[in-house]
Parts: structure tokens; sequence; C-alpha cells
């Protein structure tokens, strides 16, 4: 898959944040990006538009991101989704891993580590 085709979602309450990493995907070649900013307008997005990987953050208004993730899961055990936050403590990363994330990647991030993201999820795929 080409990452031009890839559909991401980005769900996080911080409009920075979101800007941010949209730059840094757009800078990656993806071009289909979807926001949120908390995680109930993730879960929906996500049903409405089955996005190929979502970076999700974990305290947000209306819905966390923990109880997001699950959901997302629920509707879809093979969704590709990244915890992402600033409180990275191992409490919170055990319990995203095992609600299913796939990786949690602490805030803030480097365009590194979102194009390491990327290339991990192309391997995947193929």
């Amino acid at each position: 898959m080409e990452l031009n085709s890839l559909k991401v979602l980005i769900c996080d309450d911080s409009s920075l944040i979101r800007r941010k990493l949209k730059e840094s995907l757009f800078k990656y070649g993806c071009t289909k990006v979807f926001e949120a900013s908390d995680g109930q307008s993730a879960v929906d997005i996500y049903i409405k538009n089955k996005p190929h990987l979502v970076f999700m953050d974990i305290v947000m208004p209306v819905k966390d991101g923990i109880t997001a993730l699950s959901e997302i899961i629920k509707f879809d055990k093979n969704a590709k989704v990244i915890i992402s936050s600033s409180s990275g403590t191992k409490t919170l990363l055990k319990k995203a891993l095992e609600s299913g994330a796939c990786e949690f990647i602490q805030k803030p991030f480097a365009d590194m580590k979102i194009e390491s993201v990327l290339k991990e999820f192309k391997k995947e795929v193929q």
C-alpha cells in the first residue's frame, strides 16, 4: 500500500498536536487524514471511514483514548491504533496494549518516530 492511499485518523484534543502530526504525515506522503478532538468523535469517524491507521491520545474530553480504543477494537479487531500520550507511565502503557493498541508513543513525537511508524505499518500490509 502506498502512503498516499493510506487513510489516517488523528485523535487529540490539542489542535496544535493534530496540526503538527498532520503536517508530518503529509511530509511522508499521507494525504487522507481525518481529525477528531475527542474519543467519541474518533469512534464515530472510525466506523464511518475505517482508516488504516489511528493515532490516539489518552486524556481527552467526552471519551478517553483507552475507552475509544476498546470500542474501535470491538468494531474492528484488526484496527491499527497507536496510543500517544505525554504521560507515558507503565500503567497507561500496559492498559493501552491490553486494550488493543499496536504501539505506544511518547509525546511530543519527532518526525522520525512518525516515519518509523509509517514504515513499519507499510511492511505489515505488504
